[in-house]
């Protein structure tokens, strides 16, 4: 069985980025049939992030290392991803996220920052083992209110790139 984890990394609860990412992970899941895990956001977090050790992160790291797919979603903050995020993903040493397929995600307040989840949040993530077969998606927040109408550009041409991913992941853990 497939499932899905959401991962957000904005320093505000129930956030845009949030809201983003869960509907791309909906149409994800649909899409595959992955089960979707609870969202985690990692605000509600933010003490232990910053502790070593921090054994009630283990169950949320464990999440997304046995996740089929991952929508790893973040405002853009420096033209980069936030403190937040890169804290949880440092808790993974190298080729931790083998046989996860993620989906990086940045919310961009003007196209000038497009490019970023490509420069910074990919390579983090190939870092770290998880596949990305995908483009990344930097959603403008401008288009806030038309966002069914962006996911649904985003996955006409980036979803079919997801086809046969879970396969692939239960092969690698065979």
């Amino acid at each position: 069985m497939s499932t899905i984890s959401v991962i957000v990394g904005n320093p505000k609860p129930r956030s845009r980025t949030r809201q983003i990412a869960e509907e791309l992970a909906g149409r994800i899941a649909t899409h595959t049939g992955a089960t979707p895990h609870p969202t985690i956001d990692l605000i509600d977090h933010a003490a232990s992030l910053f502790t070593w050790p921090a054994p009630t992160l283990d169950p949320l790291l464990d999440q997304l290392r046995t996740s089929s797919y991952a929508v790893i979603a973040t405002p853009t903050y420096k033209a980069s991803y936030t403190g937040l995020l890169k804290s949880f993903l440092d808790r993974y040493p190298a080729r931790a996220l083998d046989g996860v397929t993620a989906i990086p995600v940045f919310t961009t307040a003007s196209d000038e920052h497009a490019l970023a989840v490509e420069f910074t949040l990919r390579p983090l993530l190939v870092e770290l083992g998880a596949s990305v077969p995908t483009r990344g998606l930097a959603f403008p927040t401008p288009k806030f209110d038309r966002r069914d109408e962006v996911l649904d550009e985003w996955f006409a041409s980036q979803g079919r790139l997801l086809d046969g991913a879970a396969t692939a992941r239960t092969a690698v853990h065979a």
